[in-house]
């Protein structure tokens, strides 16, 4: 019987879930999975997970104590919910789950170092060891100077909103676990920007990105994983089969699953190794230079913080609400 497209393609590349929905990630069992602030919000206010939410509350109060303030209480709880959904998720999957610093705090260095060990330091509380989580950082310059830091201390790191091969090589030059960039984001601003309906898989503008930052990685012999995001279709995530992982959202993998078919193998590291491919440093200077000339990657960073931030501003007035019912 001829397999389908995802079977195959975990053959060749590893399958993280791109969702915090518990159900999803029983049904498609990915090796690790992956979520980001809208991801959280999202899944704290579906039924199924109240229990989650209503027990993180019940814990921040209980740390607290009765005098703390319901402020006090929704902003410990804030920080301990994601923690929350990643152990829940650690107990399905066999691999790493992606949770991710505030967006807030996406220009702050030190901010995110402090973030970064609580996060850990929640996990190994609750008995988890540090190797299967992943720190999920925005792919700035404080940002990756900040995942640096960590990754000397082996806290992981996964650099997330990146759109350009500036972010992703001073990603590498500063020994970062994995990136994250994003294809379908990319996608949309192209389509925007050039008033086209569509492109072909092979001509996606994001598809061309990752391509380029995989073929990049694998000449010069960086260790730094790729992990295409953010798809818009299954031709994009075809187009890309072969790369180190990719984090796919569970609509996208169920379209996988139903569609079956030849599924070839596009990136390679073989064939990387033998592509006459410039080296370039990025030091602070060079990435902020190629940042400026990037359009694209200028107003995605950007657009992707903002959007991380309000989803967090909802998080925080949903808890605020949960614990308003809770407590009377």
């Amino acid at each position: 019987m001829e397999k389908n497209l995802l079977d195959q393609l975990r053959e060749i590349t590893v399958v993280v879930a791109d969702t915090g929905d518990i159900q999803a990630i029983e049904t498609f069992k990915p090796r690790d999975a992956t979520t980001n602030p809208s991801l959280i919000t999202a899944a704290a206010q579906m039924p199924q997970y109240q229990d989650i939410v209503d027990g993180t509350l019940a814990g921040a109060r209980e740390s607290l104590g009765a005098s703390a303030t319901p402020a006090q209480v929704v902003s410990l709880a804030f920080d301990r919910l994601a923690v929350s959904f990643g152990l829940k998720i650690l107990e399905i999957i066999e691999g790493r789950v992606s949770t991710e610093v505030d967006a807030r705090l996406s220009f702050d260095t030190d901010g995110t170092v402090a973030k970064g060990r609580e996060i850990i330091a929640q996990y190994e509380a609750a008995g988890v060891s540090r190797d299967r989580i992943l720190i999920k950082i925005a792919a700035t310059w404080e940002g990756i100077q900040a995942a640096a830091v960590l990754e000397k201390e082996d806290i992981h790191c996964n650099l997330t909103l990146l759109f350009g091969i500036h972010q992703a090589i001073a990603c590498a030059e500063n020994g970062i676990t994995l990136i994250s960039p994003f294809v379908g984001r990319i996608l949309d601003w192209y389509k925007k920007d050039t008033g086209r309906d569509s492109y072909a898989p092979s001509e996606d503008p994001g598809v061309i990105s990752v391509t380029d930052i995989y073929n990049y990685y694998k000449k010069f012999g960086y260790n730094t994983e790729v992990m295409g995001a953010s798809f818009r279709n299954i031709g994009e995530i075809t187009e890309l089969a072969g790369s180190d992982l990719l984090t796919i959202a569970p609509s996208l993998l169920a379209e996988l699953q139903a569609t079956t078919g030849d599924l070839p193998r596009k990136l390679d590291p073989v064939n990387a190794a033998e592509m006459a491919i410039e080296k370039i440093t990025v030091d602070k200077e060079t990435f902020e230079k190629m940042h400026a000339e990037n359009r694209m990657a200028t107003d995605k960073l950007a657009e992707g913080i903002s959007g991380f931030t309000t989803a967090l501003e909802t998080l925080e007035g949903i808890l605020a609400e949960r614990l308003s019912s809770l407590e009377g």
